[in-house]
């Protein structure tokens, strides 16, 4: 990893932790707020170990994109949880075949890029 990915991966990390420790809710009730700030801290300390291996440049820089993606979502709609994805028409039918195929080409196609490392529901 070159020295100006490195820094940018870890000033992401670090901004995630400043990000959880200023966080309030939306609802104002500090259990809220809590439990919000653990996940943000959670969710962070997981997809940044999970993709610590990585070598691969091009993946390096589609997982900065995801972080920065998620935090300014986050920040904006007030919300540290990942927004729901909206599927294509008929792309919850349940078909077989070129059909099915088809759809799930569709539900690729159709995943923001603030939920690349979520897994396929």
């Amino acid at each position: 990893m070159a020295a100006s990915t490195r820094r940018t991966v870890m000033s992401l990390y670090m901004r995630a932790f400043r990000i959880a420790r200023a966080w309030q809710a939306e609802s104002g009730v500090t259990s809220d707020t809590e439990s919000e700030r653990k996940y943000i801290v959670q969710e962070a300390r997981t997809l940044f170990r999970q993709n610590q291996q990585l070598t691969d440049q091009e993946s390096i820089k589609r997982c900065i994109e995801e972080c920065e993606a998620r935090i300014e979502i986050g920040l904006h709609y007030r919300n540290p949880y990942p927004r729901a994805t909206y599927l294509p028409p008929l792309g919850l039918a349940t078909q077989k075949g070129r059909k099915l195929r088809a759809q799930q080409r569709l539900r690729k196609q159709a995943k923001p890029i603030y939920l690349e490392s979520h897994d396929d529901t």
